[in-house]
């Protein structure tokens, strides 16, 4: 086959917070892609604004810079298992990828994940050690981790060959010599040349067939102000131009006619008009409204349809629906059915991790993905795009086998000092865990591996954080599908639930903090059912937030000039959702994120335990 060798189409694998976003920073400012007078902004792949505030990359995005003769395009891609989507669309863009592992942390669980995909699909990786000017950087033991790691994901014999290059992303360097004791500062005369060369040498280049018909590969979608959606293609055969009539193959197998109104490819961090693109190159291409990812666009004389994209299937699901409390409407600009199922049907079209389901109400639909953060920043995006939603709690999805229930396991890592070690084991027997492996690091901290049923993660994140007082590092990847594990109770506490509605004031907040962990503060707005704080007991508790003190003529003038509220806790949106039990939801705004009970009236609830109560008792 013919071989493009002047381009090469190339991943970035890396765990999250590793420097890969970092390292295109770098390597644009060191090909010139920034014009002279441009005001440059730090990492500037992550575009979005919760890319940012997060510090970690949802959307796979990509860059393409000349480095002399040659031309590299790159592409970013998430670091975290819940987006394995974007990861898997990514590969299917690139010929090969490049793994960042920090020169102290070695490769963690979220590097396995995507590696482990990268090598499924046959890519050759080159490696990088990023940040050896760490004070605690410790290589060679990083370098044996990596090989390990390459083993126990049965990488080629080939992969072995690839080199490894050491340096700081920050800094702008990198070399194949691997430093023999601590770094400090940039070495002279050093850039990023070595990893450009190490690409370009041990990657392969994009190959083709001679003469073969058009086939282009749909990997991603865009929109764009004037031309409408875009289709980012990745050319597999032949030469795509400008205006040309092309055969649309869809995923159902049908085949219509489209028209290539406008192409553009990526040069630097913009995307240019171009005339034709060859064998190899990665394109967006207008004017065919409904196209979708997985999709091929061929040669109207000869239209072959390539390989559909597989993504990993989703193991969380969760209900989203208008928000159907008393405050609904005060502060959303985007409140009907009609328009949330609008933003989930766009989400669907240019997310293949992600499907929707009809439920039977009108006005609520199931949301299916690959973990609560997937989820959750689905949910944030529409609440900043003013969204008022009712969400519910997420559940785990099961696959019947055989006539067996059989349920998603992930596999949990976690990092923790020796002291909480008992704390952290005793808590994940209550969950179904198996220990797969302990690690001491001599160095006064544990590395646990476990086994964990998906549905015995909901909720888990605070509850760790509790018990190692802040310290533990969590990361968890689908491992399998197992047979139903049994029941597991994830939360022990009861709730604390408002039986009115009003305003909440100091005098009953402080009496209600001998109680439990409060949610809300003096001065906000309640309503019957909703949640306003956390039982110290089991038991759901109805409450009166709205008291007031009661005066009397024996009251001291200064008595009650002051009291005392312990901090309440301010729930998040992924807090909220860990929190909710099974008759509860979460009610998101612009503004707010509240916990409320599905059915709000207080007497309605107590019938319905007494209810359940007198049927367990039959």
């Amino acid at each position: 086959m013919a071989t493009r060798d002047e381009l090469r189409n190339v991943a970035i694998i890396a765990h999250v917070d590793h420097g890969k976003t970092t390292l295109v920073d770098a390597m644009l400012r060191q090909a010139g892609a920034f014009h002279e007078r441009e005001v440059i902004v730090d990492r500037v792949l992550d575009s979005m604004d919760l890319e940012r505030e997060k510090g970690i990359t949802i959307l796979a995005k990509q860059a393409a810079f000349h480095f002399g003769d040659r031309r590299l395009n790159i592409v970013d891609t998430p670091g975290h298992a819940d987006f394995g989507g974007e990861v898997e669309r990514a590969l299917a863009m690139v010929d090969g990828a490049m793994l960042l592992v920090d020169a102290a942390e070695g490769p963690r669980p979220q590097t396995r994940f995507v590696l482990r995909k990268a090598f499924e699909a046959g890519l050759p990786v080159v490696t990088v050690v990023n940040k050896v000017d760490r004070p605690d950087a410790r290589i060679a033991e990083v370098v044996d981790e990596t090989l390990e790691l390459f083993l126990e994901l049965e990488a080629g014999d080939a992969q072995f060959d690839v080199p490894f290059l050491f340096g700081s992303a920050r800094e702008g360097w990198l070399q194949l010599a691997q430093p023999a004791g601590t770094v400090t500062g940039r070495p002279a005369g050093s850039s990023l040349a070595p990893l450009v060369d190490a690409l370009f040498d041990h990657l392969p280049a994009p190959a083709y067939t001679e003469g073969a018909p058009l086939q282009a590969l749909v990997t991603n979608l865009d929109a764009s102000p004037y031309l409408g959606r875009l289709a980012v293609c990745r050319v597999v055969e032949g030469t795509l131009r400008r205006g040309q009539t092309l055969a649309w193959c869809r995923r159902d197998g049908t085949i219509e006619r489209a028209k290539c109104v406008e192409m553009l490819a990526a040069e630097g961090l913009e995307r240019v008009p171009v005339e034709e693109a060859r064998a190899g190159e990665l394109v967006s291409v207008a004017g065919i409204p409904e196209i979708t990812v997985g999709e091929t666009l061929a040669d109207p004389a000869d239209p072959k349809a390539l390989p559909v994209l597989h993504v990993d299937e989703p193991s969380i699901a969760m209900t989203i629906g208008v928000n159907s409390s008393p405050l609904a409407g005060r502060e959303g600009s985007k409140l009907t059915a009609r328009l949330l199922k609008g933003r989930l049907d766009a989400e669907v079209l240019g997310n293949v991790a992600i499907r929707v389901l009809p439920t039977e109400r009108s006005d609520t639909f199931e949301v299916q993905g690959r973990g609560e953060l997937a989820l959750a920043v689905l949910v944030e995006l529409m609440r900043r795009e003013g969204f008022e939603l009712t969400v519910g709690k997420p559940e785990v999805l099961t696959k019947t086998i055989d006539g067996r229930v059989y349920e998603p396991v992930e596999r949990l890592s976690i990092e923790v000092p020796e002291e909480h070690l008992g704390a952290l084991t005793q808590m994940l027997a209550k969950r179904k865990a198996r220990v797969e492996r302990i690690i001491h690091h001599g160095t006064g901290w544990v590395g646990l591996e476990h086994l964990v049923p998906a549905r015995g993660l909901i909720g888990i994140r605070s509850e760790m954080l509790t018990q190692t007082r802040g310290t533990a590092q969590v990361h968890h990847a689908f491992e399998a599908y197992e047979p139903w594990a049994g029941e597991i109770r994830t939360r022990t506490a009861g709730s604390m639930v408002a039986d009115r509605k009003g305003v909440t004031t100091p005098f009953a907040l402080a009496n209600l903090a001998e109680r439990g962990t409060l949610f809300v503060g003096p001065g906000e707005e309640v309503y019957e059912g909703m949640v306003v704080g956390e039982n110290s007991r089991a038991d759901e508790m109805d409450v009166n937030p709205t008291k007031e003190k009661k005066l009397t003529n024996m009251r001291s003038s200064t008595s009650d000039e002051l009291v005392r509220l312990p901090p309440w806790r301010k729930l998040t949106l992924e807090q909220a959702l860990e929190q909710a039990d099974e008759t509860e939801c979460v009610e998101v705004t612009p503004g707010v994120v509240r916990l409320r009970k599905v059915v709000l009236s207080q007497a309605d609830r107590s019938r319905d335990r007494g209810r359940e109560r007198r049927a367990a008792q039959a």
